[in-house]
């Protein structure tokens, strides 16, 4: 889907920032008028996302990505205590051991020569949001050929056919006209369902043996407190005093595993990119890291070395400004509604292009330059409407793991800092949106030992 970054590009500039399209039977509107954005993204009545997402709920069901109204609030109410700083700050070791065995594997590229890392960043954030989100280990990095991380990658797949071929998101005419690819599909998905719901129920089980809430707080007077996955916070809610049910948590926990690999994925491997495209910007960071963690490549970090690295964060910020890991978000209007001197009908798309407004020139001077110093504290401009700036979408449906996903994207990128310089080789990227953003001819660069 190549050109449909030109095409939002070409439309937003020949007829301004709203724009009214057709997309086959559908009515859509380009918004990037941030003040525009500010009234749809903060409201909690457009909440209802766009049609754009409709095929994916065979995966991941009726989740927190593709919820609305009392359901979407509940589930939304249960699962942000999953992020609580305290849970994140113990999820920091599996970031940590994750990013050495990626550092560890890449080892054999450490001779100069170009190579493609997206594949390995993908089979990192997999073992990570694994073992975070179910609290099991799948050892992607070490066993890639394992039943369940083939699946993913597959079904990955088949849905980004999907999402390029408009014509494939209707069911019937994707069952009709691409039988084989849909019996594909459907084995991929039972798989992933099945492998889900035997962790649920293992998982359940567990805890009721071990009285998981007593063990909890026993555990936290001998220091040895236990670690708990998003899956264990859903084991432990409930919505109006009953438990939540294993479909439940199974649409949940699916969500977050594509929600969180694919979209990390892409900021880290860009993330990459641009440092090695930027040797100046690439030393700076490894100076802080340095200052932060010390020079021993080995030694784990900790939350707080994670905090503390504010300029490597400003990196990836302006990384994910230059290629926003997802690229454009939708709403659909419900009613007809009026916002300012604009008149959305009812059923009607909102389609926000993040990818375009990141790079609009009047919101971001000198829109191409990779200039990761914008994103510091005092060169923020307080005239700048915040919702210029909204890689992680914004409002109410704002991404609800994007501290998790910052604390992760540190750890990866400051790791591969502390064992490789990172060199400019290979070809340029060439940006397409396949669900999240991606690179059509793969993210190269070449890598060498680093010299302390």
């Amino acid at each position: 889907m190549e050109d449909s970054v030109k095409f939002m590009r070409d439309l937003s500039l020949k007829y301004g920032p709203v724009t009214r399209t057709w997309i086959v039977h559908k009515l859509a509107f380009i918004i990037r008028k941030p003040e525009l954005l500010e009234t749809i993204l903060t409201s909690t009545k457009y909440i209802t996302k766009s049609s754009l997402y409709d095929f994916l709920d065979l995966w991941l069901g009726d989740g927190l990505l593709l919820s609305t109204g009392s359901k979407w609030h509940s589930r939304r109410k249960i699962i942000t205590p999953a992020f609580h700083f305290k849970i994140l700050e113990d999820f920091v070791e599996i970031f940590d051991r994750q990013s050495k065995i990626l550092a560890k594997k890449l080892v054999k590229h450490a001779d100069g020569k170009e190579f493609n890392i997206y594949p390995y960043v993908t089979l990192a954030a997999l073992d990570v949001v694994c073992e975070t989100a179910m609290g099991t280990k799948i050892d992607a990095q070490t066993d890639p050929d394992c039943e369940y991380v083939r699946a993913v990658a597959e079904v990955t797949t088949i849905l980004t056919n999907r999402f390029i071929n408009i014509w494939y998101r209707s069911d019937f005419i994707f069952k009709i006209f691409a039988p084989e690819m849909k019996k594909r599909q459907d084995h991929v998905i039972d798989l992933l369902h099945n492998f889900t719901e035997s962790i649920i129920e293992d998982r359940r089980k567990s805890l009721l043996a071990e009285q998981a809430d007593e063990e909890i707080e026993n555990n936290d007077d001998v220091g040895t407190k236990k670690k708990l996955a998003l899956l264990d916070v859903l084991l432990q809610s409930t919505v109006d005093g009953k438990p939540l049910t294993n479909a439940d948590i199974r649409e949940e926990v699916d969500t977050f595993m594509f929600e969180g690999h694919d979209t990390t994925t892409s900021a880290m491997s860009f993330t990459l990119y641009c440092l090695s495209r930027h040797p100046e910007v690439q030393n700076r960071a490894f100076q802080e890291i340095c200052a932060v963690i010390g020079t021993d490549k080995n030694k784990p970090v900790t939350y707080r070395d994670l905090q503390d690295l504010k300029y490597l964060e400003c990196v990836i910020k302006e990384s994910m400004r230059l290629y926003p890991s997802v690229p454009i978000i939708g709403r659909k209007m419900i009613e007809d509604t009026k916002i300012g001197d604009y008149i959305f009908p009812a059923d009607s798309n909102v389609n926000v292009p993040i990818y375009v407004i990141l790079k609009d020139p009047k919101l971001f001077p000198e829109p191409e330059k990779f200039d990761p110093d914008r994103h510091l504290l005092e060169n923020s401009n307080d005239k700048t409407n915040p919702y210029s700036y909204i890689p992680f979408s914004a409002g109410p449906r704002n991404c609800i793991g994007q501290k998790f996903a910052m604390l992760e994207m540190k750890s990866t990128v400051s790791k591969m800092l502390r064992y490789y310089e990172l060199l400019p080789m290979g070809p340029e990227p060439i940006p397409v949106i396949n669900l999240v953003l991606r690179s059509a001819n793969g993210i190269h660069i070449g890598i060498k030992e680093r010299q302390y």
